[in-house]
C-alpha cells in the first residue's frame, strides 16, 4: 500500500469545527473521485503533546495500491480539481507520500 499523507491547519479566520466540517464534507466530495483511491482515513487533531506539535487541525491518509497508482491519481483531472478546491481554503498544509508497513495489525484483521 502506498500512502499520501496530508497534515493541515485551518485558515486564521475559520474555527476548528468549520475546518473539519469543510474537510470531511465539501472537500471530501471533491476527493472521493480520485482514481485508484483504496482507503481514506481522516483524524481530527484535538490536542498536541507539546508546543512544536500545536497548531494543526487534521491528518488525512489516502491509500493506493502502489506508487504507480498514486502517480496516476496525481496526474489526473480529479487531483487537479481537489488542489483547486483547497486553493480557495487558504489554510496551511504539509504533504508526504511513502510505502506503508504495518507494524501492529488491527486486532482480528488477519494482516
Amino acid at each position: 500500500m502506498y500512502n499520501l499523507m496530508v497534515l493541515a491547519a485551518r485558515p486564521s479566520d475559520w474555527t476548528h469545527d468549520q475546518f473539519i466540517e469543510w474537510w470531511r464534507g465539501e472537500h471530501a466530495e471533491v476527493t472521493y473521485p480520485l482514481p485508484g483511491l483504496l482507503r481514506w482515513q481522516h483524524t481530527e487533531l484535538l490536542d498536541s503533546f507539546d508546543e512544536r506539535s500545536a497548531g494543526w487541525d487534521g491528518l488525512s491518509i489516502l491509500s493506493f495500491e502502489s506508487r504507480e497508482a498514486l502517480d496516476a491519481a496525481l496526474a489526473g483531472p480529479e487531483w487537479k480539481a481537489a488542489v483547486r478546491h483547497v486553493g480557495a481554503m487558504r489554510g496551511r498544509r504539509m504533504i508526504w507520500y511513502g510505502e506503508e508497513q504495518t507494524m501492529v495489525p488491527l486486532a482480528g484483521s488477519g494482516e
